[in-house]
């Protein structure tokens, strides 16, 4: 049967997702738009599925809602009621509560170039989601968030994020057990601030590593800069005195990108 009202029940419960500390409480999130949904099913994230039919006009959509059916929960909704419950322009009708995923930081193993990258106390979603998507397209293991980060399920960040968040491990920690972990595994640690005396592209980086950034705000401390095997700097040459976080991090992991590549080239 469709729902019709946006005070019904199960509206209600996943509206409220939008509020962070009912995400961490629940351990659930909602996530909208085909492309999105379709990662979260594939990799078996997804709860209930959220179908509003006059919306849905994509056919992979159709496709998906149809060999979902009978296998997954599925809430059918007006257009009205999706749309009390959207927070895109065009919503495309179809969404998702799915299951939060988190990997220790006990579990973590340093196998793959370039390895992980750990943010602390990152404070922007689109920041988040921008690395995260990065961070995927370089072959990264994962994203650490470190001490009071910004929330990865948090719906800009999944945007932001393009569903690299359903492909990659993220690790939630504090910074003091971030350094003990560091310390007992004997990780080569790399972090960047604007007054390190080496330039990013004049280190040959041993791989793989955990490179270090710092936030929005305040950067990396002397003490986190001090757990950190090298720092590095990236040039600044205009009026500009520093980049946005997510632009930093990314030349940095292009960077080690390309020195793998070019490892594997020379070997």
């Amino acid at each position: 049967m469709m729902i019709t009202s946006a005070a019904n029940p199960s509206i209600r419960q996943i509206r409220v997702l939008r509020q962070r500390k009912e995400r961490e409480r629940s351990g659930h999130f909602f996530v909208e738009g085909v492309r999105l949904v379709g990662e979260a099913v594939a990799l078996g994230m997804v709860e209930t599925l959220v179908v509003a039919p006059e919306l849905l006009t994509s056919p992979f959509g159709q496709d998906l809602v149809a060999q979902q059916a009978g296998h997954t929960r599925m809430i059918e909704v007006s257009a009205e009621v999706f749309a009390s419950i959207s927070q895109k322009e065009g919503p495309q009708g179809l969404a998702a509560v799915a299951r939060q995923r988190w990997v220790n930081l006990a579990d973590v193993r340093l196998t793959n170039a370039p390895g992980w990258v750990a943010l602390l106390e990152p404070a922007d979603p689109g920041n988040l989601g921008t690395i995260l998507r990065t961070a995927d397209a370089v072959g990264a293991s994962g994203v650490m968030l470190l001490d009071h980060a910004t929330d990865p399920y948090d719906p800009a960040a999944l945007r932001a994020s393009m569903g690299a968040i359903f492909a990659l491990q993220v690790v939630r920690a504090t910074f003091a057990e971030f350094a003990a972990w560091k310390r007992a595994q004997g990780i080569f640690l790399v972090g960047a601030a604007d007054k390190a005396p080496t330039h990013y592209q004049d280190l040959v980086y041993p791989q793989p590593l955990v490179l270090l950034m710092g936030s929005e705000r305040q950067g990396l401390s002397p003490d986190q800069q001090a757990l950190c095997d090298q720092m590095v700097h990236l040039p600044m040459c205009g009026r500009s005195d520093s980049l946005n976080l997510a632009v930093a991090t990314g030349v940095l992991l292009y960077e080690l990108l390309s020195q793998s590549r070019r490892a594997v080239l020379h070997a």
